[in-house]
């Protein structure tokens, strides 16, 4: 391997970080949220060099794009993460045996995590923060399409770490090829998780071509069903902030569904969206209600449903009962979160009970599935598998745990 020589100086490096205490690492996380601050033209102009090579059509620009606000927010989450306990050292389990043995299991930090993901530079400051906070090393691998932004920040991180007097080699920046992600999916004995942040595509070749654990985030195919009792106004409000507060994001509703006796109310239903430019790609019983009354308005095809569109695109599918939206929410949804908008509550809880994803809502928009707005301070990405941790992965979710066991010369029979 061309990297191991990186991969090893990480893993000696991840050592170190059982010798700080929790308010070192919090003094530390807390100088570079400073540091992003002070240092936000610097990071912008960074940025500015990988936004001027996307056009910004490219659905992936929103996520690329850094700003004063988005700043400000990455650095207070960082400075949040600080002042959340420390999930180090928590006795999960303790027990005494009837020979005496006595048994405790603690928190422990995985010890080196690699993370993988695209056109998105605020995870780098976020991976790092929940990683340093829960006294694991990291290496970091972005996407061509953020190198400028991502080798800034983790610059600053650097410069911030070597003032701290910490091993700047907690923190490491891969080369942004597809030559680099191979490695890191082989480094077996240096890196202990893998966690692949981005699209259907790149999560299915971590998983397909990895050596080394993995927890599989972020492709969502979200689905929000309006049911025949659902609230018009609720309605309205839920569905176009879960569309249209940020396209490019994991959370985002790809498809409506709705119950066929509402379709009388669908455009009003859908028309705040028509602000935003969304395109509507609905089925025949919608597209026939609001044809000549939505202006972006197209027919579906099997296509539709079952697509992250990460745009400014919706589908739209007619169903006869809660069973239907149920079905279909099988057949298309990815396990990430999904939604129903109704005043039954015997219809939300069946609803809540059957759908199998990370984070299933009863009248609120799936937009709310996010580490931050879980309190969970940041996240590191939402998981859509079941074994391990589910939905937004934090400090709690990045550690492992050990056993200790006291004894008073006991032997075994």
């Amino acid at each position: 391997m061309q990297l191991k020589e990186t991969f090893e100086r990480v893993k000696r490096a991840s050592k170190s970080l059982a010798l700080l205490s929790d308010d070192q690492r919090n003094d530390i996380l807390n100088a570079v949220a400073d540091a992003i601050i002070y240092n936000k033209v610097r990071i912008l102009e960074a940025n500015a060099q990988d936004l001027a090579k996307m056009e910004k059509s490219n659905p992936l620009y929103d996520r690329l794009q850094l700003t004063d606000s988005r700043l400000e927010g990455i650095a207070a989450d960082m400075r949040n993460v600080a002042t959340l306990p420390s999930p180090l050292g928590h006795i999960t389990k303790q027990k005494t045996l009837p020979n005496g043995l006595r048994l405790c299991r603690i928190s422990v930090p995985f010890g080196v995590i690699g993370m993988i993901y695209e056109a998105r530079p605020n995870v780098t400051f976020d991976v790092f923060s929940l990683c340093f906070k829960s006294g694991n090393a990291c290496v970091l691998k972005g996407g061509k399409d953020a190198d400028c932004s991502n080798r800034e920040e983790v610059a600053l991180i650097h410069e911030i770490l070597e003032k701290y007097g910490v091993n700047p080699d907690v923190v490491a920046l891969l080369p942004a090829t597809h030559e680099a992600t191979g490695e890191m999916l082989n480094a077996v004995g240096y890196v202990d998780l893998c966690i692949p942040r981005g699209g259907r595509k790149l999560i299915d070749f971590v998983r397909d071509t990895a050596r080394i654990p993995v927890i599989e985030t972020g492709a969502g195919v979200v689905n929000t069903y309006f049911d025949k009792e659902g609230d018009l106004e609720m309605g309205k409000a839920i569905i176009n902030n879960a569309k249209t507060r940020r396209v490019s994001v994991c959370n985002a509703l790809d498809c409506l569904l709705i119950h066929e006796e509402r379709l009388v109310d669908i455009v009003e239903l859908v028309m705040p969206m028509a602000e935003k430019n969304v395109i509507i790609y609905a089925d025949e019983k919608a597209y026939a209600t609001l044809e000549g009354k939505y202006p972006l308005l197209e027919h579906a095809t099997p296509e539709s449903y079952g697509t992250e569109f990460m745009d400014y695109k919706l589908a739209i599918k007619t169903v006869a009962s809660l069973e239907e939206a149920l079905a279909h929410i099988d057949a298309n949804g990815s396990g990430h979160s999904e939604a129903i908008i109704t005043m039954n509550e015997a219809t939300a809880r069946k609803f809540q009970s059957h759908v199998d994803a990370a984070c299933v809502y009863w009248n609120a928009p799936t937009s709310f599935t996010d580490g931050a707005q879980f309190g969970l301070g940041a996240e590191i990405g939402i998981s859509t598998q079941k074994l391990g941790p589910r939905g937004p992965m934090a400090l709690e979710e990045i550690t492992t745990y050990k056993w200790l066991i006291e004894g008073e010369g006991q032997v075994r029979p």
